[in-house]
Order: structure tokens, then sequence, then C-alpha cells
């Protein structure tokens, strides 16, 4: 591996140790190397913490000066929430910069790269760039399109179903598979289900990665009528984050009324024949700085999202199981595709296996 792909490579691996705590900034990780020896590393812990640039700095084994920086993403130019830091580099006399990719964020794209060659600053761009932006794919299209990141997320059956006929489906996934559903849940900013899924399972929507209290998504509940029930979990439970409930004008008064005294901030949005406009809710989610969704709906709001081309990423855990029963849910429901040439695909696929479950990861392609 060549040395400078072996160095990003690590603030990669950095830069993932700020998941779920830096929405909506990126995921950002940095290393000084000096004389062939890494002697600071540093990432973006947490929103309004230390940037990666800074942190490595501060935990400097020897002086810097000199030194090159290795950082997934070009330093910041501009006054956010913390001073730039590409600033801070200049002042440390660092003497070459090497990043995977340019910020996509307007304010700063190209212009820290800029400030540090104007410094006379030697600077690499280009490193390790398409692994960089996998992953920061949910920073980058919400600065660029400012919308959130949207992943629809499915367990079924061998034969493609979400519950038996009766309604039954806990479990479809196996342990692992759960485990890894509750660590995107720690990840993003926001979980969002269906009002059929909370009258059916009446969950908590809450993130126990490993078992333990995880970093609790905001949950969306979409209820064009506002038939969610006063008493449900996603309501009533302590979690930190809040709820969200997603209506239409359809909601009654005296309903609206009791929902805001339990503390759910209500948005109304009006779509076609009496649903809530997806769409729209995204640009409102974009407004509340929620720059990640994770789509744990039923066939319905699935198909609906899918209709409304706001999905990004699928993620379908399949078990080695089969129930059968023609009246038994699937993942995606609707009125359908009627050709096959005009089926939905998925591009740049990853296979997972989770003990017997796999799980199928890519990306929606709607033309």
């Amino acid at each position: 591996m060549e040395k400078n792909e072996y160095y990003m490579k690590r603030a990669l691996e950095l830069a993932a140790g700020g998941w779920g705590r830096t929405n909506p900034n990126p995921l950002v990780g940095a290393l000084i190397v000096k004389n062939g020896e890494i002697i600071a590393e540093g990432c973006h812990e947490k929103l309004g913490g230390a940037h990666a640039e800074v942190a490595a700095l501060k935990n400097a084994r020897q002086d810097v000066k000199g030194g090159t920086l290795y950082v997934n993403l070009e330093p910041c130019s501009h006054y956010g929430r913390t001073p730039p830091c590409a600033e801070a580099v200049i002042k440390a006399g660092i003497s070459k910069v090497v990043i995977a990719m340019e910020d996509p964020n307007p304010k700063v794209c190209g212009k820290g790269v800029e400030m540090l060659k104007n410094a006379g600053i030697e600077t690499v761009t280009g490193v390790l760039e398409g692994e960089a932006r996998r992953l920061n794919e949910i920073f980058i299209k919400y600065v660029t399109r400012k919308q959130p990141f949207v992943i629809l997320k499915a367990a079924m059956t061998l034969d493609g179903k979400i519950a038996t006929a009766g309604g039954d489906s806990k479990w479809i996934s196996g342990e692992g598979s759960r485990q890894q559903v509750h660590l995107l849940r720690d990840r993003v900013s926001a979980i969002m289900v269906g009002v059929d899924t909370v009258l059916a399972d009446d969950p908590a929507l809450t993130a126990r990665p490993g078992g333990e209290t995880g970093n609790d998504p905001v949950r969306i509940i979409v209820d064009s009528k506002g038939k969610i029930p006063i008493d449900s979990r996603v309501i009533n439970n302590e979690a930190a984050a809040g709820t969200i409930l997603a209506t239409t004008s359809a909601i009654e008064a005296g309903k609206e009324k009791l929902l805001l005294e339990k503390g759910v901030r209500l948005l109304k949005l009006d779509g076609p024949d009496g649903h809530v406009d997806l769409e729209g809710l995204l640009e409102q989610l974009y407004g509340l700085e929620l720059d990640s969704v994770l789509l744990e709906g039923g066939g319905g709001l699935n198909a609906a999202a899918l209709a409304a081309g706001i999905v990004d990423k699928a993620m379908i855990f399949i078990a080695p199981k089969i129930i059968g029963g023609r009246d038994a849910k699937t993942p995606v429901e609707g009125d359908g595709i009627g050709l096959m040439r005009d089926a939905l695909r998925l591009g740049e696929l990853s296979i997972v296996r989770f003990e017997e479950d796999i799980l199928i990861e890519g990306y929606i392609r709607y033309k």
C-alpha cells in the first residue's frame, strides 16, 4: 500500500469514531506524521467539540513543526461552531497536508486548500477519495441537496414476508442483525415509521447498541389522520430524543392539543390524496438539522417513500425462513410497478452475513 494511502486509511478509521455524535457535521479524523512516525491523532468526537485537526495538534507527543497532516476532509476555512482549522494548521507550522476529499460545503469547498497553499504548505488531495465520500455520504447529501440522507431498512423472510398473515413479526431476523440495526439507530439523527407500525407493535424506537443505552434518534411517525394512541411508547417513554408527528390538516383539533401537551412536535404537510407530503417532510427535517433518517416503515410507507424518490440507500436483512401466506405483509406494497424493465435497481451492492442472516445493501437507482 502506498504511504499516503496507508496513513489516510488510519485517518478514516479515526473519523468513524465520531459516528452518531457529530451530526449534522461530518466525520473527520486526522493524524500527524513526522520522520516516518505518527506523533498525533485526533477525531471530531461530538458536535461543537474540537475538529479533528485541532484535536490532533493538541494530542501531539512532540513538536509538529515540519510534520505532515493527514485528514479525510478538507480543513475548514470559515468560522462556524469553532474557528477555522486551516488557520490552526498554518500556525502550527505543518509543512504538508494530505487530504482525501474537498469539503462539499459551499462555504468551504476549495477555500481551505487555497488558504493552505497561500501559506506555502504543500497540499495533496484525492487520496482514498472514494472511501472518504462513502464515509461522509450523509453529510454530502445534507450540505449539497439540503435534505437528510434516507436509509430504508427492512427484515424479511426468504419468501419476502415481514410478518405472518396474522401479524406476528418477532423475530424474523436473528440477534446479530438486530444488534446491527441498533448500531444504525445509534448513528442516525432520526428514525421514521408509519402509524400502522405503531398500532401493530407499539415500538419504543430507541437505540440499544450492544444492549446498552445508545444515542436515541428523534422518532418520526407518519400519520396523516392522527390515529396514534396517546399512550404509545414513542410518546411516553423517557428517551432523550423527541417525537415528531408528520400529519395533515385532517388531524382532529382535540387530538392535536393532546399531542402537543405530551411534547410531540407536529408537522402538517398536506400531500396528494390526503397523504403526508414526504418530500416536504424532508425539507422540514433539514430545517431541524436532522441529517439522516432510518426508515423502518411497513410496506405502505416504504412504497410511498420509494415512489416519492426520497430513499437513498436500502439495507435489506434476509432470514433463512419461509412462512408463506398470500395475506402476509411484504417490505414494499402499494400499487407496485407494472413492467419489470421499470423496476428500481440497487447499485454498488455489498453483501454481509450476520450469523444465519444476509444483509444486502445498495443505493437506489431511480433512472
